[in-house]
């Protein structure tokens, strides 16, 4: 029997979810929500460019719950405060469809009071399951480095590093508001709260590293931040625009989860429009640096496959790939707020 999916928004990451739903011969997409008008009322096939699927978009959440499905694959687009999309999502489970993220909620048990009780009452009220999927948050740090210390006997301390490259990004709101590129530095508290760009990542962020305290069986005292940012050392022409000299051109987000008051998890990820701030010219997608006995030092990039020459990156199958897999696991799982799990491994392609 087909996996019955909806694909929640059809933006550069949504998009590539879509053909990889439509493109799977054990899936059956049967809707398609998303957010521009110009998108509302067209084939999932024609926004994809696949072929016609029948399966018309819309921009009613009414029309999306009314639908029989086995998941919702959610890839709204990053926006502040972190929590936002709770609203949607509390609607999505409680109407009995299981929920992937690809925008947080690693470890939702993280939270206490109001908004976990909603969360884990919605996953009751539906029979429904969430869970997130992604590289990152979802595979690098709480897949990859968490496995990498397989071989440690005593764990110091481990880091993940991630190095984005944002020249290419080209929507101008979301460089500019939602990342916070073009600002100020001046102007800027990185490690304010209440600063947009960390209101949205924050929370996700601290999920992460709880997620890797529960899978390390570490007791997570609490996430602090160490955020930075850097200025243009010359105007910069981006795809979304212009940056000038002095603004904020790199951004080294960095929290840190402490175990009994020392930092024993770091996740730090630097999104950059030029290279000058970066600790080394050309980084590798991911450095994983694990302190302990023995420590372990793993690089890690994406690559597609040979004779690709699609606009899709790497990275964006990466992520519809850690979707695909994660679907059986998640539909067969009991209703709840579910942790990823160490391993959501290629399954042969069975659905």
């Amino acid at each position: 029997m087909k996996r019955r999916v909806i694909q929640w928004a059809s933006g550069a990451m949504g998009k590539t979810c879509l053909r990889a739903i439509i493109d799977h011969p054990e899936m059956e997409l049967v809707g398609l929500f998303v957010y521009g008008d110009d998108k509302a009322g067209r084939d999932a096939g024609d926004i994809a460019r696949r072929p016609t699927t029948g399966v018309i978009a819309t921009r009613s959440i009414e029309d999306i719950l009314a639908l029989d499905a086995d998941v919702v694959v959610h890839c709204a687009r990053l926006a502040p405060p972190y929590g936002s999309h709770d609203a949607e999502i509390l609607r999505l489970l409680a109407s009995g469809k299981n929920v992937i993220s690809i925008n947080g909620y690693s470890r939702s048990k993280h939270w206490h009071g109001e908004r976990l009780a909603a969360l884990e009452a919605a996953c009751v009220e539906g029979g429904a399951t969430l869970m997130a999927a992604g590289l990152n948050p979802g595979y690098v740090a709480e897949q990859l480095a968490v496995v990498a210390t397989g071989v440690c006997s005593a764990l110091d301390h481990v880091e993940v590093v991630e190095s984005v490259d944002c020249r290419v990004v080209r929507n101008p709101d979301y460089v500019f508001r939602v990342l916070g590129f073009g600002a100020d530095p001046a102007a800027v508290d990185p490690n304010d709260e209440a600063w947009g760009p960390a209101s949205s990542l924050n929370g996700m962020y601290a999920e992460v590293l709880s997620a890797m305290a529960e899978h390390l069986g570490l007791a997570l005292d609490a996430v602090e931040t160490d955020h930075r940012v850097f200025a243009a050392s010359e105007p910069l022409s981006i795809a979304a625009g212009q940056i000038a000299q002095g603004s904020i051109s790199h951004v080294n987000w960095r929290w840190h989860g402490l175990v009994e008051g020392q930092r024993r998890l770091t996740m730090s990820i630097h999104w950059y429009m030029e290279t000058a701030h970066l600790p080394e010219i050309d980084p590798p997608l991911w450095r994983i640096h694990i302190k302990g006995q023995p420590g372990v030092k793993i690089s890690v990039e994406m690559e597609k496959r040979e004779g690709d020459t699609s606009p899709t990156s790497a990275e964006q199958i990466g992520v519809a790939g850690t979707v695909i897999n994660a679907i059986p696991l998640v539909c067969a799982a009991p209703a709840g707020l579910m942790t990823r799990p160490l391993a959501t491994p290629f399954n042969g392609g069975r659905a």
